[in-house]
């Protein structure tokens, strides 16, 4: 049984956060038709989520792409933001594929999803974010501030227009910097996901990024090189946003991968131990087209991490919040 740090007066933190994006979030990706079932498979996930964070009295964040909140093409053409991205590379902007998508949820679900948002919002402990309106890059070239706030704006018309007020944002890539999180505090956002300190997540554009980065963040989810990466709520800063940092992407299911599954498995539970017995921050996320393929076994993944959450909070108190949750704790104590 885990014991608690006895110099530490308060209890960690367990943060999940959700990058609800479905085709939107990888439009732009090679093979894309390969990862046609991922992102069907969402419709099964997602329920299947809700019913496990429901189980265990589990808080998280969904961050949808304001896209999928609109009903049909006919509503989303008139949700558009007074601004497109200016990408130095237009193929980086979906506003070119508006035409060719279908005209509602049931005629094209991997580009609308608002049935998934109602679930999502009728579920007890669950924020329902923003991930930008249109999963909109921060860093990448010809992009600014102004065309970046006008993305945002149109986000939270759109999330108000379905009865929903936006107070949490993960930025698509995680790219970010000092003007995009300036541009959250206009528009009155409370938290963001920032990135793990180590260099092999620092933000970057697509074109800084490196396959030596990437294959560094997959040995990482088994053997530890940028360390625990649990973190103090206090020291996100003063007033908002607040940093509501990642701990760790949680890497879906790979069969040819299979035999690594006790090593990424304990270096979880390793960490959420240490947040648990510091009172630290511990923060979970991946997207729900991650599980959209082998669900069963994602899902059984999650179930050993929850469960031992559950042990934590049994034993050392440690709590399950959403990111705004975080960012009001860590304004009142402030």
């Amino acid at each position: 049984m885990a014991q608690k740090n006895p110099h530490c007066n308060v209890p960690g933190i367990f943060v999940i956060s959700l990058d609800l994006e479905l085709r939107w979030g990888v439009r732009d990706a090679p093979r894309l038709d390969d990862y046609k079932a991922n992102l069907l498979g969402v419709r099964a996930a997602v329920p299947a989520l809700l019913q496990l964070f429901d189980k265990h009295g589990i808080h998280a964040t969904w961050a949808a792409v304001g896209f999928l909140f609109c009903e049909t093409r006919d509503e989303l053409l008139q949700s558009l933001p007074t601004r497109f991205p200016t990408y130095a590379d237009p193929r980086l902007s979906p506003y070119g594929d508006l035409a060719g998508i279908g005209h509602d949820e049931h005629e094209d679900p991997l580009h609308y999803a608002p049935s998934l948002i109602r679930m999502i919002k009728s579920s007890p402990g669950q924020e329902i974010g923003t991930h930008t309106f249109s999963h909109y890059y921060c860093l990448e070239p010809g992009q600014d501030a102004a065309t970046f706030r006008a993305d945002l704006e149109a986000a939270i018309r759109v999330a108000k227009k379905h009865g929903l007020s936006l107070e949490s944002c993960v930025f698509p890539r995680n790219q970010y910097n000092a003007e995009s999180v300036s541009v959250l505090r206009e528009v009155g956002i409370k938290s963001y996901r920032g990135n793990e300190r180590s260099w092999i997540y620092r933000a970057r554009s697509r074109d800084a990024e490196s396959l030596f980065r990437r294959g560094a963040r997959l040995l990482d989810s088994y053997v530890s090189l940028s360390g625990r990466n649990c973190h103090s709520p206090q020291a996100s800063g003063c007033g908002y946003p607040v940093n509501v940092p990642s701990s760790r992407f949680l890497r879906p299911y790979t069969p040819s991968l299979g035999f690594l599954e006790g090593l990424r498995l304990r270096r979880i539970l390793s960490d959420l131990r240490y947040a648990a017995r510091n009172g630290l921050l511990y923060h979970l996320w991946w997207h729900p087209h991650n599980f959209g393929r082998h669900l069963e076994d994602n899902l059984a993944f999650l179930d050993q991490i929850l469960r031992r959450f559950l042990e934590f909070r049994g034993t050392l108190g440690m709590e399950s919040l959403s990111m705004r949750e975080v960012a009001v704790r860590v304004q009142d104590r402030g």
